[in-house]
């Protein structure tokens, strides 16, 4: 069998034996399994994740996708994490055009006029030739968040990637979810306050009206509603 293949049936008897794990228990089971050959994604809308793996991993590598089109308050809260979790390693992974090169080739605001475009150059493939260097990765995807996150598992092949996706807090309510933050005093990106519930990159992310899914301010008024990471 390849490593992939190996891989693939790990993820697959994972995914059956840790159906109902808790958060600790999937991102120890990580670090594990997997040692320094993971890697933990955050689009730093908060520290949740990063806080619950370095109390694993207090070294873990954290990936960034800087698209070059973040709000200044999301840069601020990477070089938060940063400063509050100091053993961290943060893997800023970047398109192979800058903003500036990409409009010279495609035209100004390709966001707007092709949005899943602009996530394929500046996110999707700056994230596929990062997690290239890893076997597995882990994000912060709840089920919560979206109709087409509804049957996330707690452990999966990541097909597309080609390795094994560990999403340790799957299963979290909001509640939960707010709870951690209080209890643990989390860092939050401040626009979180003001009503961005889903933060992405700044020309894509509105605010989110109360009572309105969360992801309702990504995309608004495009029909798009992942940027092609998770699905």
């Amino acid at each position: 069998m390849t490593a992939t293949a190996d891989y693939k049936t790990l993820a697959e008897r994972a995914s059956k034996e840790l159906a109902e794990a808790t958060a600790t228990e999937a991102l120890r089971w990580t670090a594990e399994t997997f040692g320094d050959d993971f890697i933990v994604a955050s689009n730093m809308q908060d520290a949740v994740l990063i806080d619950l793996a370095t109390q694993v991993k207090p070294d873990v590598d954290v990936l960034f996708l800087q698209t070059g089109y973040h709000f200044p308050e999301t840069i601020g809260t990477r070089d938060a994490v940063q400063a509050v979790y100091p053993g961290v390693r943060i893997v800023n992974a970047e398109a192979a055009q800058s903003v500036a090169e990409q409009d010279a080739e495609y035209g100004p605001k390709l966001h707007e006029r092709d949005p899943n475009q602009c996530c394929h150059l500046r996110k999707v493939v700056p994230l596929r030739n990062t997690l290239a260097k890893y076997s597995a990765w882990v994000t912060g995807v709840r089920r919560v968040d979206a109709p087409t996150r509804a049957d996330t598992p707690i452990i999966t092949w990541d097909d597309r990637n080609g390795l094994v996706k560990i999403n340790p807090i799957a299963p979290w309510s909001d509640d939960e979810f707010n709870g951690y933050i209080s209890e643990h005093g989390i860092l939050e990106n401040p626009l979180v306050s003001i009503g961005y519930l889903s933060i992405g990159c700044a020309p894509c992310t509105a605010k989110v009206a109360p009572g309105q899914d969360p992801r309702s301010g990504r995309w608004a008024g495009q029909g798009k509603t992942e940027c092609g990471l998770h699905g």
